[in-house]
């Protein structure tokens, strides 16, 4: 067997990825997301900038394979609201995730698909955080230069994109006196008035 076909890498300071699968996110793709739609139309009025990139690298896609992905995520708020990713569950409910951040600081929304539990985990260099199976999960940028981390999964795990985009995440992350707070959605959106 030519074990050479599984050898890659990557450069933990850009995010960069030799011979990966790159998947571009830009803001009109995350419409949705940003619990404050005024802020996003008015931000999406004046440009549609990338938010995130994510090489994927898929050695196989058996039962028993695994596959890694590095993520890059800009800096940046929609009003208050840091820049983050679409949030996925995968596809695959059993399969579970291990994230690791290389640079910047950001944090990760993790929500149960079954009871709604949720927490926010710190998402820093050289700091893993294990998602369960069956949990949503939502990575976001709090700093001020590119989070770049690296996600491994379970080849067969896929996304499922369509149950955030329907239900959404409970909580939001936003900017508060220069802190990332984390705050329940429908009761920050109520504070705020209609948006």
């Amino acid at each position: 067997m030519p074990f050479e076909k599984f050898l890659s890498s990557f450069d933990p300071e850009t995010g960069e990825v030799t011979g990966a699968r790159i998947t571009k996110r830009y803001l009109s793709e995350l419409r949705g997301c940003f619990a404050d739609s005024a802020a996003y139309e008015a931000a999406l009025a004046l440009a549609d900038p990338l938010l995130y990139s994510v090489s994927t690298v898929d050695y196989a896609a058996g039962e028993g394979d695994l596959g890694y992905a590095v993520g890059v995520l800009m800096p940046g708020r929609i009003g208050p609201e840091y820049y983050m990713t679409k949030g996925h569950l995968h596809a695959w409910r059993e399969a579970a995730e291990i994230y690791i951040g290389f640079k910047g600081d950001g944090v990760m929304l993790l929500q149960a698909e079954a009871n709604g539990d949720r927490q926010m985990l710190p998402l820093r260099p050289y700091q893993p955080i294990y998602v369960p199976g069956h949990t949503a999960h939502r990575t976001i940028n709090t700093g001020t230069v590119p989070l770049i981390y690296i996600a491994i999964f379970p080849a067969r795990a896929g996304h499922d994109y369509a149950a955030i985009a329907t239900k959404n995440f409970r909580q939001v992350v936003i900017e508060q006196g220069g802190q990332p707070v984390v705050l329940d959605r429908a009761e920050w959106l109520s504070t705020r008035g209609s948006r």
